[in-house]
C-alpha cells in the first residue's frame, strides 16, 4: 500500500512538472507573439515616417499641401493640454486619496464611493468626451479650447490617479504614522511629513501611467470638437488647439485620398512616441530619486 502511494505521488509530481513546463512555453510564446507584432508595427511606422521628419516638419504649420505640412501647432497644443491635465489631476487625485484613506469613516458610504471610483476607471473614454462637451464646452461656454480639453482629459484619468495614490498610501507601514503621533504630530503633519513623502514613488508611478494615457487619447477630443484645421499656434489655455493624436487621426483618414498623408501620420507617431518616452523617463528619474531618499 505504501509502495502504491509513493508511485502515485511520483506520477503527480511528474505531471505537475510537465504541466509547469507546458505553461512556461505557452506564456513565453504569448509574450513573443505580442513583441513580434509590436516590432513589426514599430518597424513599419519608422520605415514610413522617418524620412518625413525634418526641421520644417517639426516647426511648420499645418498645410493642405503634404510636402509643406508641419506639426508645431499640435506639439504646442499637446504641451498646453498637459499643463492643464497634470496639476488638476494630481491635486484632485491625491487630495481625494488622502481624504478617503486618512479622514473618511469606514462604512457603506465609503465602500460605495470606492466601488464607483474603481468602476469609473473602466468607463470608455468617449463617455468622458460627452461629459466634457456637455459640462465644459456648452454649460460653462468655454468652447473647444485648451482648458475644456484639459478638464475633460483630467476626468478621464482621475480615477486611475486616485486608485494608484490610495494603494501607495496603504503600502506605508502603520508604525511610521504611529511613531509620528507618538511624538506629538497632528494628523496633517503626519500626512505631510511622513506618509506623503514615503508614498510619493507609488503616486508618481500612477501619475506616469495616467498622463501617458491622456497624452495619447483621441476620442474625448473628437467629441469635444477639437479641430485639425489651419489654426494659429496656441499661446494659452483659452486658445483653440489641436494635439498630436488628433493630427495622426485626421491624417490617417486623409491618407485614403492622398497617400503622402500616411507618411506624415507615421512621422507624427514617431514624434508622439519620443514625447512619451521623454515624459516617462523624466517621471521615472524623479520617482527613483524620491525612492532613494525615503
Amino acid at each position: 500500500m505504501k509502495h502504491l502511494d509513493e508511485n502515485q505521488h511520483m506520477r503527480r509530481t511528474k505531471f505537475r512538472l510537465v504541466l509547469n513546463n507546458i505553461s512556461k512555453i505557452i506564456f513565453m510564446l504569448a509574450a513573443f507573439f505580442g513583441l513580434f507584432f509590436l516590432a513589426v508595427l514599430l518597424g513599419k511606422v519608422f520605415t514610413d515616417g522617418i524620412g518625413s521628419i525634418n526641421m520644417n516638419f517639426l516647426t511648420g504649420k499645418l498645410s493642405t499641401q503634404p510636402e509643406r505640412a508641419g506639426i508645431m501647432g499640435a506639439i504646442l497644443g499637446t504641451f498646453w493640454l498637459m499643463l492643464v491635465v497634470a496639476p488638476v489631476t494630481m491635486f484632485l487625485g491625491v487630495g481625494t486619496a488622502i481624504y478617503l484613506e486618512m479622514y473618511a469613516k469606514k462604512g457603506r458610504v465609503l465602500d460605495f464611493i470606492q466601488t464607483n471610483i474603481s468602476n469609473l476607471a473602466g468607463v470608455p473614454s468617449i463617455v468622458y468626451g460627452i461629459l466634457g462637451m456637455t459640462v465644459f464646452v456648452r454649460a460653462m461656454n468655454l468652447g473647444n479650447v485648451v482648458l475644456a480639453g484639459g478638464l475633460a482629459m483630467s476626468l478621464l484619468i482621475l480615477p486611475i490617479v486616485i486608485v494608484a495614490s490610495q494603494e501607495a498610501i496603504r503600502s506605508i507601514p502603520f508604525f511610521l504614522s504611529e511613531a509620528a503621533y507618538g511624538l506629538g504630530a497632528t494628523k496633517w503633519q503626519t500626512i505631510q511629513r511622513v506618509i506623503l513623502p514615503a508614498a510619493l514613488p507609488g503616486i508618481l508611478t500612477g501619475a506616469i501611467l495616467a498622463l501617458s494615457r491622456a497624452i495619447g487619447e483621441t476620442a474625448p477630443l473628437v467629441v469635444i470638437g477639437i479641430p485639425a484645421l489651419l489654426i494659429p499656434f496656441p499661446g494659452g489655455i483659452m486658445d483653440r488647439f489641436t494635439v498630436l493624436p488628433m493630427q495622426i487621426y485626421y491624417w490617417t483618414l486623409d491618407a485614403s485620398l492622398v497617400a503622402e498623408y500616411a507618411n506624415l501620420a507615421a512621422a507624427t507617431i514617431i514624434v508622439l512616441l519620443v514625447a512619451l518616452f521623454i515624459l516617462n523617463s523624466t517621471a521615472i528619474i524623479i520617482r527613483n530619486k524620491f525612492q532613494r531618499v525615503f
